[in-house]
């Protein structure tokens, strides 16, 4: 690590896990690097930021931002207001917290911190996460220091010359599943080592179209999963309307309830990864990163309601090479679950699937990060000290 000292850092953006995991692994590796460093983070009011990141054990303060409804809403009258009034927050957030730089991981309140940082002429980071930067980001890195990227061809969206291919951030305990783990992984699930195992995760907030995927498979009876376990993340807004439907399919087909096993969130996922020979995802960055890490095979099936359609470009990064297939959201509940158990049983394509994902994945992301943290504040120093060095000699004249 370049030259260890403590810093003062905040930390913006959030909304989900997509966001939230990445900066955590970017604070724990700025800890990591300086116990000594202090680190504030600042969330989007009512988000899940707001309980995550102190659960973390960091400092989090949130600022009423709200994103943009893409349907007709009452509430995008009051977001001129909001976005004004988190700017000011903003402020003065930096003016108490005095941070040597300013950290955008994406979300609603990265913008109004970073562009009151950059104002106020504190460096700043970003960290745009997808092959297709959204228009905050290509806002804001005009003026960022650096930006660090998981995607080759980024040039296309902010100045090349503070480009910096990082990968993004994730959660250190994901890591290709060895026996050991496998056995772990199966035995703390309660599923059965001799049934193949698919896992469903429709990122940290869960997903509609996944969800009725599933229900759709179910109640046709499940057909080319009689052999087939399935872990399945429905989500905690969908908790609810899941049990009632698996209640109610539970008398009709028994045998394949048992083989189902449903939570609101899962929170040891790198042994939901383990345990998969198979996982079926939304394509956010941070699932798509993971997967890499993970080694495993997997459908994705890119959600249509995000900006720019992103997650579809960050899937087709790895179809393009054979790492990955994709399933639409509209084509998914016909045929998403169908051909999940047709890979499932298909060891050469499996194999050669977990082959081609695991070459694309980036390693200490976070560390890279960090390394380039400590180049901007070396880069500040050191010119602040070539200025006070011909100030000096001036002087002496």
């Amino acid at each position: 690590m370049a030259d260890k000292r403590p810093i003062r850092a905040i930390i913006s953006g959030g909304g989900t896990g997509g966001h939230i995991f990445p900066a955590l692994s970017i604070a724990d590796k700025l800890m990591e690097a300086d116990p000594d460093s202090e680190i504030l983070f600042v969330g989007a009011e009512g988000r899940m930021e707001m309980e995550k990141v102190p659960a973390a054990g960091y400092r989090i303060i949130g600022l009423p931002v709200a994103g943009l409804q893409r349907r007709l809403a009452l509430s995008n009258l009051a977001l001129p207001f909001k976005v004004l009034k988190s700017i000011s927050m903003a402020g003065k957030i930096i003016d108490s917290f005095r941070p040597d730089i300013a950290i955008g991981v994406g979300g609603y309140a990265s913008a109004p911190l970073l562009w009151a940082a950059s104002r106020k002429g504190i460096p700043t980071l970003i960290q745009e996460q997808n092959g297709f930067a959204g228009l905050t980001n290509k806002i804001l890195g005009k003026r960022a220091d650096r930006i660090c990227v998981a995607y080759e061809g980024m040039e296309r969206f902010f100045p090349a010359d503070r480009i910096v291919l990082t990968g993004n951030p994730i959660r250190n305990a994901i890591v290709p599943a060895d026996p050991a783990m496998k056995r772990e992984a199966l035995d703390f699930y309660g599923l059965d080592p001799g049934k193949r195992h698919i896992f469903i995760v429709g990122g940290s907030l869960g997903s509609g179209t996944l969800n009725k995927s599933m229900m759709k498979w179910i109640s046709d009876g499940c057909p080319g999963g009689e052999d087939v376990e399935v872990l399945w993340q429905c989500g905690k807004y969908y908790k609810a309307g899941t049990d009632s439907f698996m209640n109610s399919v539970r008398d009709k087909m028994p045998g394949a309830c048992t083989r189902i096993h449903h939570f609101d969130f899962i929170k040891r996922m790198d042994l939901a990864y383990a345990a998969a020979d198979i996982v079926v995802s939304r394509s956010g960055a941070s699932s798509v990163s993971e997967l890499c890490a993970a080694r495993k095979a997997v459908i994705f099936v890119p959600s249509p309601n995000v900006a720019e359609d992103h997650q579809t470009h960050n899937a087709m990064a790895l179809v393009k090479k054979d790492a990955a297939m994709l399933v639409t959201d509209a084509e998914a509940p016909e045929k998403l679950m169908r051909t999940a158990c047709r890979l499932v049983h298909d060891d050469a394509v499996i194999m050669k699937m977990e082959k081609n994902i695991a070459a694309l994945a980036r390693k200490d992301a976070a560390g890279a990060i960090v390394e380039e943290i400590y180049g901007i504040l070396d880069k500040k120093a050191s010119t602040r000290d070539d200025g006070k060095d011909k100030t000096d000699k001036k002087t002496k004249q």
